[in-house]
């Protein structure tokens, strides 16, 4: 139960247009790096293994596999550095929490695409 104050002002920072995010979804998430002066957008895809938290606080761990290592990131969905998000695959998981994945690798790490309705 939150306060009502905060909930008024939390909604002027959740007008991004976000897709439906789930576990086990392949995604691509760009996100806008300073190195200096200059500003450029970075792309990171990979597998979402966690979701967690609501509202302005909502995040999510997407994780991929980088020459021979895995490499895990926590994006800040409503933060003003994410440029955008692209859901490549809709995943067909039974779990809220995917941490299996980390143990597994090559063909075992593969999840099953979701079949939507038109």
């Amino acid at each position: 139960m939150n306060n009502p104050i905060i909930d008024e002002l939390e909604k002027e920072y959740l007008g991004k247009d976000l897709p439906k995010l789930n576990a086990g979804d392949t995604v691509k998430v760009f996100v806008k790096i300073v190195e200096g002066n200059k500003e450029r957008i970075q792309a990171f895809e990979g597998t979402i293994i966690k979701m967690r938290g609501s509202g302005l606080n909502k995040t999510i761990t997407v994780r991929k596999v980088f020459q021979g290592v895995g490499v895990e990131r926590v994006f800040l969905i409503n933060s003003p550095r994410i440029d955008k998000i692209n859901v490549i695959r809709r995943g067909d998981v039974k779990r809220a929490k995917l941490y299996y994945l980390r143990e597994r690798s090559g063909k075992a790490t593969r999840i099953k695409e979701k079949i939507e309705k038109r």
